[in-house]
C-alpha cells in the first residue's frame, strides 16, 4: 500500500541534501499547505456481524472537536446530516463483514478538495468521491479480463461511470453559479436627440 510522507519533526528535510533546490522548494510547499489547511478528520471504524460502532478520530483533538472539524469540511451543521452521510461514507468499503477505512478516508479527502458550501454540494463529493473508486476498480478489472464478453461488459460499466463523473463536475460547476446572474445588451443606439433604445434594431428603407 502507498504511503504519502509524514510530516511529522524533520521527516521532510532528513534527506534535504539529496533533493534539488526545485525539489527543496517543492517540500517546503508542501509542508507550508498542509500547516495552512483543516484536514479530514480519520474515519475509525469497529465491525462485526452484529454491531458497527462509527467514530471519528483526530490526532490530538477530543471528539467533539474532531466532529466539529468534520462538519466544517462538509459545510453542515446539521447534526442529522452529519451523522447520516457519515454513516455512509464508512460503508462504502465494505465488502461482506469487513469495512475499509481507507476507502471511507479517501472520501473524505475528496470532500475537503471540493470544500462544499452546503449540503447539496457535499453529497455531490462524496458522490464524486464514490464514482472514482467504481472507475478505478472497473479499470483494474478491464485490465484482467480473459474472455471478450467479459472485456466488453467492463468496458461499457467503466464508460457510464467515467460519464457520470464528468457530469458530476459539471452539475457542481452550475450549482455553484447558480447565483450569477448575466445581463445581455444585444444593440444600443443613442439617436439624435438623445432616446436610447435597447434590443434588437432593425434598418428600414430611407422611404420608411
Amino acid at each position: 500500500m502507498t504511503k504519502a510522507p509524514k510530516d511529522e519533526g524533520n521527516d521532510l528535510q532528513t534527506k534535504n541534501s539529496e533533493l534539488t533546490e526545485a525539489e527543496t522548494i517543492a517540500v517546503a510547499d508542501l509542508r507550508e499547505r498542509k500547516r495552512s489547511r483543516v484536514r479530514a478528520p480519520d474515519i475509525k471504524l469497529d465491525f462485526d456481524e452484529d454491531t458497527r460502532r462509527l467514530t471519528v478520530g483526530h490526532k490530538g483533538k477530543d471528539p467533539t472537536s474532531a466532529c466539529a472539524l468534520a462538519m466544517h469540511e462538509l459545510g453542515t451543521t446539521d447534526c442529522r446530516f452529519f451523522e447520516g452521510v457519515m454513516d455512509q461514507i464508512a460503508t462504502l468499503g465494505q465488502q461482506d463483514s469487513s469495512v475499509s477505512e481507507t476507502a471511507s478516508n479517501f472520501v473524505m479527502s475528496v470532500v475537503a478538495g471540493v470544500k462544499p458550501q452546503d449540503e447539496i454540494e457535499a453529497m455531490l463529493a462524496i458522490q464524486m468521491g464514490a464514482i472514482h473508486q467504481a472507475t478505478m476498480m472497473l479499470a483494474r478489472r478491464l485490465n484482467h479480463v480473459k474472455t471478450l464478453p467479459q472485456q466488453d461488459s467492463a468496458e461499457r460499466a467503466l464508460n457510464k461511470l467515467a460519464r457520470t463523473f464528468t457530469s458530476q463536475v459539471e452539475t457542481l460547476k452550475r450549482y455553484r453559479s447558480k447565483a450569477d446572474q448575466t445581463v445581455r445588451v444585444e444593440r444600443v443606439e443613442v439617436n439624435e436627440g438623445g432616446q436610447a433604445i435597447v434590443g434588437n434594431v432593425q434598418n428600414r428603407g430611407r422611404g420608411e
